[in-house]
C-alpha cells in the first residue's frame, strides 16, 4: 500500500511562471509538483499530480481518487472554477476526501468575483496568498490528518 495525496490543479495553472508573474510569481507547475513530492516524502507519502483545463477532468479525478483506498487527501487549486463550479463543489462533497483548497494569490485582495468560493464550505482548510508555499503547507496538513500518521 502506497499512501498518497492527490495534487489537483485546474485551468491555466499549466501556465505558471509565464502567466501574470506579478500575481502568481515565476515558479512553474513543475516547481509546484517538486515541492509537493519533497514535502510528502518527509511524511512517508507519495503524491499524484494532475492538471487539467477542463472542469469535467477535475470532477473525474476526484471521483477516481475517492475510490482509491491509498489516497488520503487532495490539494486542490481549482483556478477560476473555484468561483463558478457547483459541479466541482458536488464532486468534492461526494468524494468524502479531506480537501485543502489552495490559491497562490490572495483572491480576497483581487476582483470582487474572486471573493466567493464554492469550494471553501467543503474544504478542511483554505490556504491563500502564500505563493506556491501554500501547496507545501497543504500537503503537511493532509499528511498530519492521514490515518496512522505519527508525528515526528
Amino acid at each position: 500500500m502506497t499512501r498518497r495525496i492527490l495534487v489537483l490543479n485546474g485551468p491555466n495553472l499549466n501556465l505558471l511562471g509565464t502567466r501574470e508573474p506579478e500575481v502568481y510569481g515565476t515558479a512553474t507547475l513543475a516547481d509546484v509538483e517538486q515541492l509537493c513530492v519533497q514535502t510528502a516524502s518527509r511524511h512517508g507519502l507519495q503524491v499524484s499530480c494532475r492538471q487539467t483545463n477542463h472542469e469535467g477532468g477535475l470532477v473525474d479525478a476526484l471521483h477516481q481518487a475517492a475510490t482509491d483506498p491509498d489516497v488520503v487527501g487532495c490539494v486542490l487549486n481549482a483556478g477560476a472554477y473555484t468561483h463558478t463550479s457547483v459541479a466541482l463543489l458536488d464532486a468534492v462533497r461526494a468524494s468524502s476526501l479531506p480537501v485543502v483548497e489552495v490559491h497562490i494569490s490572495n483572491p480576497h485582495a483581487r476582483e470582487a468575483f474572486r471573493h466567493t468560493s464554492y469550494l471553501s464550505p467543503v474544504a478542511v482548510a483554505v490556504i491563500a496568498g502564500a505563493g506556491i508555499d501554500g501547496y507545501g503547507y497543504a500537503v503537511d496538513l493532509l499528511a498530519r490528518r492521514a490515518p496512522g500518521h505519527v508525528q515526528a
